[in-house]
């Protein structure tokens, strides 16, 4: 079995969890993913199964939209609430939707980040989780991200009592962008503390909230053997790429790793051969050479 699954992963469960769910499921052990979600965030993860592992580069790059929460007034160890509260700035009056949208947009476009302690970001071999954890401090590598679009999506709301003001998001966002730390940052251009209080994922990998299936519904899919209705063929990850049809000849070609002279000029095409997806082949010096195989994709049913 190949391809590409776009599960729900609900609050309260681990990426790592999620894998391990949809191998026991599937009875397949080479399933990884395109980007962790964090514990306490829900959404679309989606899943390479079998040759499908090779695609998670491609699905990674083509960026992620969320919807989320911001809380204005107080900040936490994680960046969000599962942390302890490290800062309190207490507002006295709330800001206006023009201030709130200014500040995002202060946030768009190419942006440095560095990415907070409470993070799976490896430094000197260790996770800076790890060091968190223990107490310790190191010194975090700062991070190029895109954010192509930050836009407050409801009216804000202010508490008196409790000196906070919290709002609706959608981001739109590179690969390897931290929300959390997009939060902390809106509050530093306010000047007030801030964390994320809730967050989805709603499309990954070009796929949306929509189209993911729940554990409990591939489950079912397993049990009335219907998975083929779920699991996407791996060229869905590189449908942006001109489709090459190959005749037997060429196909025979490049099950020998050879090069193709095609009427093509894009950088990358994708090759088929009765009707599944066998290879990636990139332009290079008027040929088409190998980028990705998949020659032992075939149709799941």
């Amino acid at each position: 079995m190949n391809g590409i699954l776009p599960l729900y992963k609900p609050t309260g469960m681990t990426s790592a969890d999620a894998v391990y769910h949809a191998r026991k499921i599937l009875g397949i052990k080479k399933i990884g993913h395109s980007g962790t979600l964090d514990p306490n965030v829900d959404g679309v993860l989606p899943l390479a199964i079998g040759a499908g592992t090779k695609a998670v580069p491609q699905l990674m790059a083509s960026g992620k939209v969320y919807t989320g929460e911001i809380t204005l007034g107080f900040a936490t160890t994680t960046e969000d609430l599962d942390g302890e509260v490290v800062d309190k700035t207490p507002l006295t009056q709330p800001f206006t939707a023009d201030q709130l949208d200014a500040a995002l947009t202060a946030w768009t476009g190419n942006i440095t980040q560095i990415p907070p302690m409470f993070s799976a970001v490896k430094v000197n071999g260790r996770r800076l989780y790890e060091y968190a954890r223990a107490g310790e401090t190191v010194k975090r590598p700062e991070r190029q991200a895109t954010v192509s679009q930050f836009t407050r999506t409801d009216e804000p709301v202010f508490s008196a009592t409790d000196g906070t003001q919290r709002f609706r998001f959608e981001v739109h966002v590179s690969k390897g962008t931290y929300i959390r730390t997009l939060a902390v940052d809106v509050g530093k251009t306010l000047g007030v503390a801030a964390v994320m209080s809730q967050l989805t994922r709603v499309k990954s990998g070009g796929f949306t909230l929509k189209q993911a299936v729940s554990i409990e519904q591939l489950k079912a899919h397993a049990a009335a053997g219907t998975l083929a209705d779920v699991i996407q063929p791996i060229d869905i990850a590189f449908a942006d790429l001109p489709q090459v049809d190959l005749t037997v000849e060429q196909f025979e070609a490049i099950s020998h790793g050879r090069f193709l002279s095609l009427d093509q000029q894009t950088p990358r095409v994708r090759l088929h051969f009765a009707g599944v997806l066998k290879a990636i082949y990139r332009r290079e010096d008027d040929q088409y050479r190998p980028d990705l195989m998949f020659l032992a994709n075939e149709k799941n049913v």
